[in-house]
């Protein structure tokens, strides 16, 4: 691995630091998502920074039609929709480069996932889930509430059937991109089935009311506000699926996620590794570069290899995505990615900042900012103590080898 590797900002990168094997499709997808973040992404995160995330109107307008452009809006989407159907390797490969940037700069565009047009129906499809694809809308998950948080077994929020139309109730929390999204994912309990479903809600629906928009460490564009939902009155055409689907949709949405926080974790800690090792070269105390020093490369050496361990996971567990594996072990597997990724990528970024020193602590260095956002991924769709739950259960339910 030439975790040393340096790219030039105007020119198409002709290698990549990954050196485990995968398709010459991932490969091509991987070097499409690199330059792009080299290029579009990377150059405006210190102005990102600086400004609560936000960027100049006409910078984020060309960041995403760049995107568009280049097909990473369908990456996931069927071919029968104009989609590019890629495979999940590839996926993870692109995800895996576009977390090589801070602020969620790479936020800047919709990616809608395959299952939303395995649970939509054809009206859903052509009035959401294709504008987005296309640019024209984005969307934001209602489905986190402060008393179970991700824990979609406990929500309390309830959809209530009024004769051709559904009664919403409930208050979301962590509605991230909501101040940017045109139509929410609300799930709710409908009680006279005892199930849960997804509805697709506009924003500005009547009944619906922002009660807080928190401050939180990172410096993102999108937020995370706080939404009650008061007698919001949806049509029954605006529910997702069908009566028994019951939360198989969400679940599908946790595995698709963890398995891309898993890969935007391996981007960011790469990073970390190749700026630190760069700057540490150039450091010199005593009379000799920083990286002389054994302490100073016994911090590299442990993130390089923890990094290495992680792309294994995160590549093969893709790989078995593609191949059709059990969907229990699968959801088993996602949830190792995003445990020891995230949790790894934590791990990297504290020894960049110690590594960097006082450059470190400052929010111009690509140590700190990191340092602050890879925190989260250990929290959102699902913390680190509930992957260890869905892990160990699947091991007492299915011993070793059916994992």
């Amino acid at each position: 691995m030439n975790i040393c590797t340096a790219f030039s900002r105007n020119t198409f990168p002709c290698e990549i630091t990954l050196k485990i094997p995968i398709s010459k499709d991932a490969r091509h997808w991987q070097a499409i998502a690199r330059a792009y973040a080299d290029e579009y992404l990377q150059p405006h995160e210190v102005e990102a920074e600086l400004n609560d995330g936000v960027l100049p109107a006409e910078i984020t307008r060309r960041n995403k039609k760049r995107a568009i452009e280049l097909g990473l809006s369908e990456i996931d989407a069927p071919k029968r929709y104009g989609g590019r159907e890629l495979s999940m390797e590839s996926q993870v490969a692109i995800w895996e480069q576009l977390g090589r940037t801070t602020n969620a700069l790479s936020w800047c565009f919709s990616e809608p996932q395959v299952w939303m047009f395995e649970a939509c129906n054809e009206d859903q499809i052509e009035r959401y889930i294709l504008p987005m694809m296309r640019g024209e809308k984005k969307d934001c998950y209602a489905i986190t509430e402060a008393g179970p948080g991700s824990d979609v077994a406990g929500l309390e929020a309830t959809a209530t059937r009024d004769g051709d139309d559904y009664i919403l109730n409930g208050e979301k929390w962590y509605v991230t991109s909501a101040n940017l999204a045109d139509f929410f994912w609300f799930q709710g309990r409908i009680p006279e089935e005892d199930e849960d479903a997804l509805f697709l809600v506009d924003m500005g629906t009547p009944g619906i009311e922002i009660t807080a928009t928190p401050k939180f460490s990172h410096s993102y564009a999108a937020h995370h506000p706080t939404y009650l939902f008061s007698d919001v009155q949806v049509s029954a055409a605006q529910r997702v699926g069908r009566s028994g689907d019951g939360m198989s949709y969400t679940r599908s949405w946790f595995r698709h996620e963890r398995l891309m926080i898993g890969a935007r974790c391996c981007g960011a800690a790469a990073r970390l590794i190749e700026d630190a090792t760069a700057f540490a070269n150039n450091r010199i105390v005593d009379g000799l570069p920083l990286t002389d020093k054994q302490a100073i490369q016994f911090m590299l050496a442990d993130s390089v290899t923890e990094l290495y361990a992680s792309q294994l996971m995160i590549y093969e567990a893709a790989r078995s995505w593609d191949r059709g594996d059990d969907l229990k072990a699968q959801h088993a597997r996602c949830s190792m990615v995003k445990l020891y990724a995230s949790e790894m990528a934590n791990r990297v970024a504290d020894r960049a900042v110690q590594i960097f020193g006082g450059r470190g602590y400052m929010r111009e260095n690509v140590a700190e900012r990191f340092f602050r956002e890879l925190r989260v991924d250990r929290i959102w769709e699902g913390t680190s103590e509930i992957q260890r739950l869905i892990i160990a259960r699947s091991l007492l339910k299915r011993g070793l080898d059916g994992m």
